[in-house]
């Protein structure tokens, strides 16, 4: 069984899977120096970040394998920050085209898929501004950015709950789910429909 874990910037994802997740996490990528522009070099960086995400499912297949659950410290079908961003004007429909396209192609070639259960948190900004302000052990130089990314962020779940639903969670429970879901982890149908049921940017 693989859980995803999401939300924004020190909503309390890292902390949740801290407590509840032990050796069965499977972590956020830290900042990666050699990723390409995206204003340089759209079409690497839409490459990059394809691979990085498939490398973040390979590990918690791994996991999965090796002890039956993985927890991702967010999702490794991390195509929702580029559309986030899409969606408050900070990158453009052509970074997002090119990201899309080239995630799409890791589902149909099978190298990443859906999860069994995504919990997504949603912490209000304030919340989560005074948890990240107490947190001496990050810094979080892009909270400000994050912040403004989580109605974009709930409306990509609210989607991927429409397309399959009983999956998504908003809020983070007590307890971890349990069970595998039904259906293809692998399904392009679902992912085309996910992105068709998403709010085009005005």
């Amino acid at each position: 069984m693989i859980v995803v874990v999401e939300g924004i910037s020190a909503s309390g994802k890292s902390t949740w899977c801290a407590q509840y997740g032990g050796s069965h996490v499977v972590p956020e990528n830290a900042r990666l120096a050699e990723a390409p522009d995206r204003v340089v070099d759209p079409t690497g960086a839409a490459a990059f970040w394809a691979e990085r995400n498939i490398d973040r499912w390979q590990a918690a297949l791994a996991v999965e394998r090796t002890t039956g659950l993985a927890l991702c410290d967010t999702d490794p079908l991390k195509l929702h920050y580029v559309w986030c961003l899409w969606r408050i004007a900070e990158v453009s429909e052509r970074d997002w085209s090119l990201e899309l396209a080239a995630t799409r192609q890791t589902i149909a070639d099978g190298r990443i898929g859906f999860a069994d259960h995504y919990l997504v948190a949603d912490t209000d900004v304030a919340t989560a501004r005074r948890q990240a302000a107490s947190d001496t052990r990050r810094r979080r130089r892009n909270f400000d950015l994050h912040a403004r990314l989580r109605p974009a962020l709930l409306e990509w779940y609210t989607a991927l709950d429409v397309v399959l639903p009983g999956r998504v969670q908003f809020g983070l429970p007590a307890i971890m789910p349990v069970g595998r879901a039904a259906g293809q982890r692998y399904d392009l149908a679902a992912f085309d429909a996910m992105i068709a049921h998403l709010p085009h940017p005005q």
